[in-house]
């Protein structure tokens, strides 16, 4: 925590804070940061002394002390005041008249410049900080500049009540016939001109992070002021000026400042007098938040008008019955009652306490620093997974500091959410934005979280302009690179469980990229995980896929599915696993895609077990041949049977228990493809009979269901139970492939009638006839001699 060089809360408790009360802050022209200064000789330390002033509740006539901060010393000069109290002065005022006209001004600021009116704060400390940068900067040559003892600090402080602030620094400030160049066009750009005087002189230095000074970002101000006054000390000048425009105005004025309370020893106070439905903006907690959120890491102190208070013990007045009681009581003795209330007053408060850290070396910033600035940043509460530190020259130059989340957010239920606020562009260390939209980093990393600070982009970027920006597409190719290497580097952690964290969070945004970013899938790939026929407890990587590859294996198998249970018990899978071979299970809906997108891994196909035309690298086309000409004729059966329920009968070369299975065309869905489409609820179903129509109904000719086929095929091809076999096995394999029955109840009526024929009379008892002579014998004797065989033996 930075801590206050002027006033601190200590004096305030040394004091009991009584002399801190009923203090209140003029904002205006007559009265703001800066109320007078000067040299005084007669104290021993030769400061200039520099007037601050403080605020309170006080409404009506606000009663307000000068006191000097440096020495911590008060002034007993008060007056009394208003703060909408307007300027008085004896020096007339010039005018003149704008190189621009209004309405074209005022329409390219609120409709193109800017997206948002917050935004004018940012510009005008902005504008601040670099009069500070050029102050620093010309006083390496020019010392006498900096003969006022004064800290480079910029001071912003707010009237809600009368909707006004004020915006103090002590840099370089302005001469009039700068105020008159600076201000009086929408074009000109004080440090444009600085740069390239410096420059053309040969004397520019590499370390120049100016803005520019009173450019186009001043005229941000009228985004939310009715009038705005400007109040300039320029070392190089004895003179003070003050420049007042209004937003509907024509023309400006400026003038001369003779009232010795508003002089300033140096540097400039913009005041602000907002319009009606802006003057929320003139709330100090709102102030200190958008200093926050534009300006925290801009490299000179910013501080804010703040109320405080603290706690302190007071007396209070004894109730008259319980003194006369405790009289009676005989104590003498008592202890006084204290009560505890709460002092208020105003301060200055340090605004911008977190620092770059993306300035400094890597080297030197500790991995608890980082943490605690993404903590502090982001307001996340856990530790990161990894982080990324790194500044890229060249071309494009800019620093950034990427993080990966330990966790998804909360209630994200979409992958993919383009309105993230995880990125944070600057500018010359000034927050840009982070309402990004894929500009500088594809919709799949949306998940990683950095700031990235670029001196090469304008100040006032814009959604259009990062759309455009050579620069940009430079810096998302350069981020995107160096967001993988820090995944990556999480992979090859010797601590797995770090990157099985990872896969359970982001491993989906990863099979993303594989369908949305074909650049960069030779960086994806080696990130993706799987379970496998050979690894069903653990995921594997698909380069530890291709190092166990037989030596006869040329292509990685795969197989989609809903579950690692199903896919373990495909009929697919059968030869593969006779063979050794191992077959990725994909059981993720978006696998799939994600592995058609692929295509290939280190030069290895990827195939799908599911569909026609596998190659085991295991064909004999004479033992093909040979099969084909016993089973062809009832392949052409079974195929007559089934119509257009499947495209052709073959002959399968990857069953081995199964008697049939049913698989996909080349071309078309396969069954898990086919199961999530009809799942969509917003799908195209006319395309399901397209993409599905190619059907092949493969036999395994060693099986004894297909055997026995054959010969019914061969001996009485019109047999019923022969035709409803088929049918029966048709249906079947569309279950165990992975398919739905397109008829689910005439399916459920096949089995029941097959499970009925088999099953007739396979548990009932033998009827034992019993022969009586004379007589014959009832139903009811026979039927219980059936009923109960065991008794009817029994000799009792």
């Amino acid at each position: 925590m930075h801590k206050l060089s002027r006033f601190s809360g200590s004096a305030v408790l040394r004091n009991g804070g009584g002399r801190y009360r009923s203090v209140a802050a003029q904002i205006s022209s007559s009265n703001s940061l800066f109320d007078s200064a000067g040299v005084d000789d007669s104290k021993p330390n030769h400061f200039t002394n520099r007037w601050y002033s403080a605020i309170t509740t006080t409404r009506s006539n606000v009663n307000s002390t000068q006191f000097n901060l440096r020495n911590g010393l008060f002034v007993s000069n008060r007056f009394e005041s208003t703060a909408a109290a307007s300027d008085s002065t004896d020096s007339p005022a010039e005018k003149y008249e704008y190189q621009a006209e209004v309405s074209r001004l005022m329409d390219l600021i609120v409709h193109s410049l800017y997206s948002n009116k917050e935004v004018f704060l940012r510009e005008l400390i902005s504008n601040a900080s670099d009069a500070l940068d050029k102050l620093r900067f010309l006083s390496v040559t020019e010392p006498g500049l900096m003969k006022e003892s004064l800290e480079l600090d910029i001071r912003v402080q707010s009237d809600k009540d009368n909707g006004v602030i004020t915006i103090t620094d002590s840099g370089i400030g302005m001469t009039r016939q700068e105020l008159v160049d600076c201000l009086g066009t929408i074009a000109q750009s004080g440090t444009a001109k600085f740069l390239k005087t410096l420059k053309d002189s040969k004397d520019a230095g590499s370390d120049n992070n100016l803005i520019g000074q009173f450019g186009v970002g001043f005229y941000s101000a009228f985004l939310v002021s009715d009038r705005v006054v400007v109040s300039t000390k320029s070392p190089k000048s004895d003179k003070q000026y003050v420049w007042e425009g209004e937003a509907n105005a024509s023309s400006y004025t400026i003038r001369e400042e003779t009232d010795p309370e508003k002089l300033i020893p140096r540097g400039t106070r913009l005041t602000l007098y907002l319009k009606r439905d802006d003057k929320g903006f003139a709330h100090p907690e709102r102030v200190q938040k958008l200093v926050k959120n534009y300006s925290q890491f801009v490299s000179f102190p910013i501080y804010t008008w703040q109320e405080r208070g603290f706690t302190k013990e007071v007396e209070v007045d004894e109730d008259p019955a319980e003194a006369k009681k405790d009289g009676e009581n005989g104590q003498t003795e008592k202890k006084k009652k204290t009560k505890t209330v709460v002092e208020r007053y105003w301060d200055w408060e340090l605004t911008n306490e977190t620092k770059p850290i993306w300035l400094r070396n890597p080297k030197e910033v500790t991995t608890e620093e980082y943490n605690e600035f993404y903590k502090q940043t982001f307001n996340e509460y856990l530790e990161p997974l990894a982080s990324s530190h790194f500044t890229t020259e060249g071309e494009v130059e800019f620093r950034s500091i990427l993080y990966v989340p330990a966790v998804t957010p909360m209630g994200k239920d979409d992958i993919v959410n383009p309105k993230t606020k995880n990125i944070r562009l600057y500018v010359k260390r000034v927050f840009i934005s982070d309402d990004f939209d894929g500009e500088l980093f594809p919709r799949y990393l949306s998940f990683v979280k950095g700031v990235v600070d670029s001196n090469d982009l304008p100040l006032n970027v814009s959604r259009e302009i990062l759309q455009e920006s050579r620069i940009v597409r430079i810096m998302r190719k350069r981020l995107v690179r160096k967001a993988f290497d820090m995944i990556l580097g999480i992979s090859m952690s010797e601590n797995r469980e770090d990157y099985e964290k990872f896969w359970e969070n982001f491993g989906k945004n990863l099979k993303l990229g594989c369908i949305e970013d074909r650049e960069n899938h030779k960086r994806i790939a080696p990130l993706l995980r799987f379970f496998s026929s050979q690894s069903d407890q653990e995921m594997i990587s698909l380069d530890e896929y291709v190092e166990n590859m037989k030596p006869e294996q040329k292509d990685i198998y795969y197989i989609a599915s809903d579950s690692v249970t199903s896919a373990q018990n495909t009929p697919f899978l059968e030869r593969l696993v006779e063979k050794d071979f191992e077959v990725l299970f994909l059981v993720d809906p978006i696998d799939e895609v994600a592995i058609q997108n692929l295509k290939s891994y280190k030069e290895k196909n990827f195939v799908d077990i599911s569909k026609e035309d596998l190659d085991l690298g295991d064909k004999n086309e004479e033992k093909e041949k040979e099969i084909k000409q016993v089973f062809g004729g009832t392949c052409d059966w079974i195929k007559k049977r089934l119509g257009d329920k499947v495209a052709s009968v073959q002959i399968s070369n990857r069953l081995s228990t199964s008697p049939c299975v049913l698989v996909s065309g080349k071309f078309g869905w396969s069954a898990n493809m086919e199961r999530l489409m009809k799942a969509q609820s917003m799908g195209d179903t006319s395309s399901l009979d397209y993409m599905r129509g190619r059907r092949v109904f493969e036999i395994n000719p060693e099986h004894p269901i297909i055997k026995n086929l054959d010969v019914a095929y061969k001996s009485t091809p019109d047999d019923q139970e022969a035709l409803r076999a088929i049918d029966l096995l048709y249906n079947t394999a569309l279950i165990s492939s992975g398919f739905t029955p397109e008829n689910p109840a005439e399916l459920g009526g096949k089995i029941y009638e097959m499970m009925g024929m088999a099953l007739s009379g396979k548990w009932s008892a033998p009827v034992v006839e019993v022969q009586q002579t004379g007589s014959s014998a009832s139903p009811e004797a026979i039927e219980a001699e059936v009923v109960e065989p065991v008794e009817a033996g029994n000799q009792k």
